[in-house]
């Protein structure tokens, strides 16, 4: 399964971010919402990536936070190489090619974020992650994940797969381009939303919220 996602992923990074704005139908409030939940201090903030990508995801963060010390972590070698070209003129920026679910980290951090990445995992392996990732963080630390959720019945999955394809055939990207984007779903694994919370809860976080709701695309919230 891993080495299935850093193929699929490995293929299209070229063309990741300037499809994900036609892809992601709420693409402007799925970015900016979760960064204007972030209230910390000045001080020097650790902030942590996972399945980071081309970096699109931390870009915002860092530009609310252009000081912190930002950690991205992906399985795709070519997504990272996207994200260094990015921010290759950025100080305080570690890249780290892994899978996030056998990776041990040396030290805690103050944000976590994840965008549209742990719907890749088995709910096993999920629910695993939620737990090392309040492990992670700081007291009073956040975790964002910004991802899209199964329908909590078999109508209300049917109901966001419609619109999604209907938004996305109406977007200007290609047949290609859109048949590749169905063809990289094959690779989900998603949970609802009410499971999700449930095992935020249950992996010990203080606060835990769904802020944001698009269809299936959702914002979840958690404090430690």
């Amino acid at each position: 399964m891993k080495n299935n996602v850093k193929e699929k992923f490995n293929a299209h990074a070229s063309q990741y971010d300037e499809q994900r704005r036609k892809l992601i139908p709420c693409f402007f409030d799925f970015y900016s919402i979760p960064v204007s939940l972030l209230h910390f201090s000045n001080k020097p903030l650790r902030v942590l990536d996972i399945g980071a990508g081309t970096g699109l995801f931390s870009f915002f963060v860092k530009e609310k936070y252009p000081d912190a010390h930002f950690t991205l972590i992906d399985v795709s070698d070519q997504m990272l190489e996207k994200a260094k070209q990015r921010f290759k003129n950025e100080q305080h920026m570690e890249f780290i090619i892994s899978d996030i679910t056998s990776y041990e980290f040396e030290h805690s951090f103050d944000i976590v974020i994840s965008s549209l990445a742990i719907h890749h995992l088995e709910d096993e392996q999920k629910q695993k992650l939620y737990g090392q990732i309040h492990n992670l963080l700081h007291t009073g630390g956040i975790f964002i994940n910004a991802d899209q959720v199964l329908g909590h019945s078999s109508i209300i999955e049917e109901l966001y797969k419609k619109d999604w394809s209907e938004r996305i055939a109406a977007s200007g990207l290609t047949h290609e381009q859109i048949e590749a984007a169905h063809e990289r779903t094959k690779l989900d694994k998603m949970a609802t939303l009410h499971d999700q919370l449930n095992w935020l809860t249950a992996s010990g976080f203080s606060t835990v919220d769904c802020i944001y709701k698009f269809f299936n695309f959702v914002v979840m919230y958690a404090q430690k």
